[in-house]
């Protein structure tokens, strides 16, 4: 599990830099804080299933899943603030 977590977020990281050339800077720093949020939520959650004894992936995932909402609506705020 934690191999194909690493390669996931690998080939995310790797495939980002080319994904963003004809972006505006909102589009950007969504696409990058949805990218992060995933990151970072995915981790929490993984810890805290591990604490409180639920399930990994059902907190790997949710964990994700609310990291990238978050991310994506920050990450757009602050690009779409540059493109003014």
């Amino acid at each position: 599990m934690k191999k194909v977590v690493s390669i996931a977020v690998l080939a995310g990281m790797l495939a980002l830099p080319l994904s963003c050339t004809n972006m505006t800077h909102g589009q950007q720093g969504a696409t990058t804080g949805g990218l992060i949020g995933a990151g970072v939520g995915a981790g929490v959650g993984l810890g805290i299933s591990a604490i409180a004894g639920g399930s990994l992936g059902a907190g790997a995932i949710a964990g994700g899943a609310l990291g990238a909402v978050s991310g994506a609506i920050i990450g757009y705020s602050q690009g779409h603030q540059q493109d003014r």
